[in-house]
């Protein structure tokens, strides 16, 4: 099915979805933690809040991201998504450090867990939760190219695992006795997440930076204009960047000089409608030059020489 890239206001469900999860979780967590005083557990809880925090943040960025152009911002909004999971992964940062804070004590003075197994078993539920949810908005994500959504599951992905590794160690102290193993596994939990949201920051910035394309859509890019040069025609000066959902491609396509105006547009026409059967959720530039002009290869580069006015002949 074909993407609109106007129409993007449905996608706020699944961070309704989230948002419903992460209070879920965090009821089930803070019951666990209460139950057992593993401050893995409390780590995991924390989490949970963060990722409350970045539930609401994506809520608001999708809101104002499924905006249409307007006269401030003609080309759409949709780069308040890279805000949304730029201010995820902060907050993943920040939990992370709040974790360690909370695990020294304990590794300095250990405090035995008690009602470890029905403890272990409400974490389990809860990681179910964020596994399926997480499931879901990757999918989702992906199929409608929103940044937002992939960041949301990757940091529910990272809430899985870390789930796994605290219930590990948890039951591993209640196997062992030895306490200290608690706060180890939540200096690993914090590591963990700390990569986790270098990862999603990194993201977020790079797509603030206008980076090009991926290399997968590059490809299918590349495929379409190649089938036109075997036709003799020629292109130059292509530029992509990713902004949220929206792809934008701008480049040259340069014919004989003897066409006419009409003819070479018909040309662009369908090499537009061709990249967009490909690549349907992108914004198409197209820019008309002759062959047998010099001049038309003088703007390859993104700066091209200045040319006195005077030197351009009619």
């Amino acid at each position: 099915m074909a993407i609109d890239p106007r129409n993007r206001s449905f996608l706020t469900r699944f961070a309704w979805l989230s948002i419903g999860a992460a209070v879920l979780t965090i009821a089930l967590k803070s019951i666990a933690y209460i139950l057992t005083g593993s401050v893995g557990l409390l780590s995991d809880a924390l989490e949970s809040f963060v990722n409350l925090a970045g539930a609401l943040m994506a809520l608001a960025m999708l809101t104002i991201a499924a905006r249409p152009a307007d006269e401030d911002h003609t080309y759409g909004h949709s780069k308040a998504e890279y805000f949304a999971s730029g201010v995820e992964g902060t907050l993943i940062l920040i939990a992370a450090v709040s974790i360690v804070i909370a695990a020294i004590p304990r590794l300095i003075t250990p405090k035995p867990l008690e009602q470890v197994g029905l403890g272990l078993g409400i974490s389990v539920a809860a990681s179910l939760v964020n596994l399926i949810v997480a499931i879901v908005l990757r999918r989702a994500g992906k199929h409608h190219h929103s940044i937002t959504l992939e960041a949301n599951a990757n940091h529910l992905m990272t809430d899985v695992w870390t789930s796994v590794g605290v219930l590990v160690g948890v039951g591993a102290v209640a196997l062992t006795g030895w306490e200290r193993l608690d706060p180890i596994v939540a200096f690993l939990v914090a590591a963990n997440i700390i990569w986790s949201g270098a990862r999603i920051v990194r993201m977020s910035a790079l797509g603030l930076m206008d980076t090009a394309l991926s290399t997968e859509e590059l490809n299918k890019l590349q495929k379409v204009l190649e089938s036109y040069t075997q036709r003799g025609i020629e292109y130059h000066a292509l530029r992509t960047r990713q902004s949220g959902s929206r792809q934008f491609v701008s480049f040259h396509v340069l014919v004989p000089g003897k066409w006419t105006i009409q003819r070479g547009h018909r040309l662009l026409e369908s090499i537009e409608a061709d990249i967009r059967h490909a690549m349907p959720s992108v914004t198409v530039f197209t820019h008309l030059e002759s062959l047998n002009d010099p001049a038309s290869w003088d703007d390859k580069d993104l700066d091209r020489p200045e040319t006195p006015p005077s030197s351009i002949k009619l």
